[in-house]
C-alpha cells in the first residue's frame, strides 16, 4: 500500500472540499438571517487540515496500485462526511448529538436524502442551502470532479474513476483520458442541474427554491428544502419538470454524452436499460394509479395519477421526494414502490439501487438456464444490445447482488433487534442501501426516532450502497491488506 501517496491525494482533495463551505457562508450574508462564522470557521480548518498533511507530502512521488484507489475513495467519502458534518454541528442544526449531524451529513453525500431534522422550514437559509449544496457534490462524486481537475498529482486516475463510478461496467470511457471523461462528465450533470433550477423558476418557484430543489433533483439526492417535500408545492407543472430530471439523473450518462455528441435521441431509443428502465417506471406508476383511482385515495383522477407517477419516478430513481404519503396508500403499494426502489436506476447514473442494468442480466441469465434445462447441450451468450458479455460480468453481477442479498438481510436483523417490526426496519434499510431516502412504518416522516446504533448502522449502509458495496466491503477482507 502506498500510503504516502494516499495521504497526499486526501490531502489535495481535503483542499479542495474545503472551498465548498464558502458559499453558504456568501448565503448568509446575503439573507442575515444567521452568522457566516461557522462555514467560515469549517473552511479555515478543513483547508489548513489538508494544508499541513500536504506541507509534509508534496515531495512524495510515487504511482497508486490498483487496491489503492479503493483506500482513497473510500477514505476520503468517510473523512469528507466527518469535516462536512462541522458546520452542522457549529451551525446549532437542531441534532441533538454528533451522530444526528453525522447522519445529516452521510446521507447528504451519499445522495440518500434520510434527514433526522424536524423543522427544515424554520432554519436557515444558508444552512437549507448547505444540505442541498452535499447531495450537489454528491450526486457524480467529488472523487471524479477530483480527477478531471487533479492532472498536477502525476497519478493516474483510472483506479480512482472505477473505485467510485457506479454500475456493473466500468471499463468503457467516454473519451481516450481519464481527465477528460471526468470532465465530460460533470459538465453534462452541471448543465442539467441548471437546467432544470431555470425550468423550477419559470414554472413558480422562487430563486433560492429553484437552485436547492435542483441540485436534489439530478443528483437525485433527495433533501428538500421544505418538511412536506414537494407538496409543498401543489403544482402538477413543477411535478413534471421534476420527475423529468430525476429520469436524466437516473440514466446513464454515457447515454447523454453521446446524444449530446450526436445531436441525436437515438442513443436513448436504441439503449436496452433505458428502455427497460421506462418500462418499469410506466408500469409500475400505471398499477399504482389504478388502484388509487378505484380506492378514491384522490378527490380526481388526474391528482391520482399524477402523485402515482411522481412518486414511483422519485422513488425508482432513488431520489426520495414525495408529493404524497404514499406510506399510507392501500393494499401492496408501499412495499411495490420499496422494491422499485431497491432496483434503482441505471448503470453510470447518480442513482442508487441494484441498478436496472443488473435485474437485466440476472432476468437473461435466469431465462438462459430455463433454456439449458430444456436443452442440456445448448450453447448460448448472453448479450446486452449487439454485445456478447463476458462471463466475469456475469459471475460479478452474481456477486454483487449476493453480497447485496446478504447485506440487507443483517442489517434488516440488527434493526429489528433495536426495536424496529419488520415493515420499518425493511423501509430503513431499502431506503438506505439503495440510497432512496424515504421509508415506509415509523420513520416515514424522519429518521429521529431510531438509536444511535441503528443510526450508525444505516450511515454504514448508504456508504455501502453509494460506493457499490465491494468498494466498502474489499477493505474488510484480511486478503486487501495482505502484500
Amino acid at each position: 500500500m502506498q500510503y504516502k501517496a494516499i495521504l497526499k491525494i486526501l490531502s489535495v482533495l481535503l483542499m479542495m472540499f474545503s472551498v465548498s463551505m464558502l458559499p453558504p457562508a456568501v448565503v448568509a450574508m446575503i439573507y442575515q438571517d444567521s452568522t457566516p462564522s461557522p462555514y467560515l470557521a469549517s473552511f479555515v480548518l478543513t483547508f489548513m487540515t489538508g494544508f499541513l498533511f500536504w506541507l509534509f507530502l508534496w515531495k512524495h512521488d510515487e504511482d497508486l496500485k490498483g487496491r489503492d484507489g479503493f483506500l482513497v475513495v473510500v477514505l476520503f467519502w468517510v473523512v469528507m462526511c466527518f469535516f462536512a458534518t462541522i458546520p452542522l454541528m457549529l451551525a446549532e442544526l437542531p441534532h441533538d448529538n454528533f451522530t444526528d449531524a453525522m447522519f445529516e451529513s452521510v446521507s447528504g453525500f451519499t445522495t440518500t436524502g434520510a434527514t433526522a431534522v424536524v423543522g427544515i422550514d424554520s432554519l436557515p437559509h444558508a444552512m437549507r442551502y448547505y444540505r442541498q449544496q452535499l447531495q450537489f457534490l454528491g450526486g457524480m462524486g467529488i472523487i471524479v470532479l477530483a480527477v478531471a481537475v487533479l492532472p498536477m498529482l502525476g497519478i493516474g486516475g483510472m483506479q480512482l474513476y472505477r473505485a467510485e463510478t457506479p454500475g456493473p461496467i466500468k471499463d468503457s470511457k467516454l473519451t481516450p483520458r481519464i481527465t477528460e471523461t471526468a470532465k465530460t462528465l460533470w459538465f453534462i450533470y452541471v448543465g442539467l442541474t441548471a437546467l432544470c433550477g431555470l425550468c423550477y423558476y419559470f414554472a413558480g418557484m422562487d430563486g433560492f427554491d429553484a437552485i436547492g430543489e435542483s441540485f436534489a433533483t439530478v443528483s437525485t439526492g433527495g433533501f428538500s428544502m421544505h418538511d412536506n417535500s414537494f407538496a409543498y408545492y401543489h403544482n402538477h407543472v413543477i411535478y413534471l419538470i421534476a420527475m423529468f430530471f430525476m429520469i436524466l439523473g437516473a440514466t446513464n450518462f454515457g447515454l447523454h454524452f453521446i446524444a449530446l455528441r450526436r445531436f441525436s435521441l437515438m442513443p436513448y431509443v436504441k439503449d436496452e436499460e433505458f428502455k427497460v428502465y421506462l418500462k418499469i417506471l410506466i408500469g409500475v406508476s400505471a398499477i399504482c394509479a389504478i388502484v388509487l383511482i378505484r380506492a378514491k385515495v384522490f378527490s380526481s383522477d388526474l391528482d391520482a395519477t399524477i402523485n402515482s407517477f411522481f412518486n414511483v419516478v422519485s422513488l425508482s430513481t432513488t431520489t426520495g421526494f414525495v408529493a404524497a404519503p404514499f406510506e399510507k396508500w392501500p393494499s401492496f403499494l408501499p412495499i411495490l414502490i420499496m422494491i422499485v426502489a431497491t432496483i434503482g436506476g441505471c448503470a453510470a447514473s447518480t442513482s442508487g439501487g441494484i441498478k436496472v442494468m443488473r435485474a437485466l442480466l440476472l432476468n437473461k441469465q435466469s431465462t438462459r438456464e430455463l433454456h439449458r434445462l430444456i436443452h442440456p447441450h445448448l450453447v448460448e451468450n448472453i448479450k446486452f444490445g449487439q454485445r456478447s458479455l463476458p462471463e466475469k460480468v456475469l459471475q460479478a453481477m452474481w456477486a454483487f447482488i449476493a453480497s447485496y442479498i446478504l447485506l440487507f438481510v443483517v442489517i434488516l436483523l440488527l434493526l429489528m433487534n433495536e426495536g424496529l417490526d419488520f415493515i420499518t426496519g425493511f423501509g430503513a434499510v431499502a431506503a438506505s442501501l439503495s440510497n432512496a431516502g424515504v421509508s415506509i412504518g415509523h420513520l416515514a416522516d424522519n429518521f429521529s426516532g431510531i438509536t444511535v446504533f441503528s443510526k450508525w448502522l444505516l450511515m454504514f449502509a448508504m456508504l455501502a450502497g453509494r460506493l457499490e458495496i465491494f468498494t466498502l466491503l474489499v477493505l474488510l477482507t484480511p486478503a486487501f491488506w495482505r502484500k
